[in-house]
């Protein structure tokens, strides 16, 4: 038994390196070669024979070009794992000789994103390195996958092919395109920063009463002017100064984009904000809505947040965002961020041009009182504008450039 499980073992090892070798061409003239030979002997065919024997001959001479293996060293160079949509970035082959003979020509094959790259190159003398440049494409956002590189032998009609992969695949992120906000422009933010509260709190700038000590206080915020008048230790209280939190929702439901460049122009919106507010050093929090499973009976009302530690880090979250036709629309997103994050003090809620001046309004019904909430709709065949609707400022931009003005605007209106 072990030993019929053995041979059964080997017979599946080697129906899949022939399978991984022979071309469906080859198998098909392999097949040619039994049929012709039973065919031409039973039926005394001569014909029939001399095709037989010449398909055979053919897979002889394909299975030459199989013989030995390339000494070749080929390495992908990628300059750049993280590059912004629309930048231009070049990769390179490279295929070296260490060998002391010439190596024959090689064809490498070199997977880029959803296409093919595909080098023939020269032979190559000993010791000598041929490099080919590829362009790496950016025209739109996402994870770009590179590789793996392979070297491809086989015979000139097609029946053998030998793949070798020399490199592991490499990912070239391509970020949002975003510009640069002055920190003066975003006025929400700068008017509320260091404001009192009426949280008191034992450590502060805000003064706000003097207290009787108990045990615990820091000796430093002891009043002794107030201690000598009444005899008993004095401690000041404070009052919470306020720190800016700045929430950024981005919707992903198809329904609030009209079209794939509002999308992309949102996200950019999204880019722009969040890198100003990492650079300043503010509290910051960007969520999208999740979207509800094919198989779900209820809509799911959840919010992914993105990470913001760093601005390479928000830009990578940002760079894998799609729209979804179950994803939460702003109002869901704003509700559910309004229940999970607190100490908000701006909100920036960033839309298409297909989200009504309703759903706005509701999506700022469920933030916290006291919170100023900026609606950013984004559409390319708009005017700019700002509008303030109660408590709601909303912003319509048609270019990323736009962002800037229509912020300033707002800021001194």
């Amino acid at each position: 038994m072990k030993t019929l499980a053995a041979v059964r073992r080997g017979l599946a090892t080697a129906r899949r390196s022939a399978s991984a070798i022979v071309t469906p061409l080859g198998w098909t003239v392999l097949l040619i070669v039994p049929v012709g030979l039973v065919g031409g002997y039973v039926l005394g065919w001569v014909e029939l024979l001399a095709i037989a024997v010449a398909a055979l001959a053919m897979m002889l001479f394909a299975a030459v070009f199989l013989v030995g293996r390339s000494a070749a060293e080929i390495t992908v160079d990628l300059p750049h794992d993280r590059v912004a949509v629309g930048q231009s970035a070049m990769g390179e082959v490279r295929v070296a000789n260490p060998t002391r003979r010439r190596l024959l020509g090689v064809r490498v094959e070199l997977p880029v994103a959803e296409g093919l790259l595909e080098v023939q190159l020269p032979g190559i003398r000993p010791g000598d390195t041929v490099t080919e440049s590829f362009p790496v494409p950016t025209d739109r956002r996402g994870v770009m996958r590179i590789g793996p590189a392979r070297t491809v032998r086989g015979d000139a009609v097609g029946l053998v092919r030998r793949v070798v992969e020399w490199t592991t695949p490499r990912e070239v992120v391509v970020h949002p395109a975003t510009i640069g906000i002055p920190s003066t422009s975003t006025g929400f933010v700068r008017d509320l920063e260091g404001s009192p509260t009426r949280d008191l709190a034992p450590d502060d700038l805000s003064f706000h009463a003097i207290r009787d000590y108990v045990p615990g206080d820091e000796r430093r915020h002891i009043h002794w002017r107030s201690t000598a008048k009444t005899g008993a230790y004095m401690v000041r209280q404070f009052e919470q100064s306020r720190r800016s939190h700045l929430v950024v929702a981005l919707s992903l439901a198809r329904a609030d984009f009209a079209a794939d460049d509002e999308f992309e122009l949102a996200v950019s919106v999204v880019g722009s904000l969040g890198g100003r507010a990492i650079g300043d050093g503010r509290d910051l929090t960007v969520v999208v809505g999740e979207r509800t499973p094919d198989f779900a009976r209820r809509k799911t009302l959840a919010v992914l947040t993105l990470d913001t530690v760093t601005r390479t880090r928000l830009l990578d979250g940002l760079a894998v965002v799609e729209r979804a036709d179950s994803a939460l629309t702003i109002a869901d997103v704003a509700r559910v961020t309004g229940g999970q994050v607190t100490g908000v003090s701006v909100a920036f809620l960033v839309v298409g041009s297909t989200t009504t001046l309703s759903a706005l309004r509701s999506a700022a019904l469920h933030l916290p009182l006291g919170v100023e909430v900026v609606a950013i709709v984004c559409d390319p065949d708009g005017a700019p504008g700002v509008r303030r609707l109660a408590d709601l400022t909303v912003l319509t931009i048609g270019y990323l450039d736009d962002l800037r003005q229509s912020l300033a605007r707002a800021a001194a209106s």
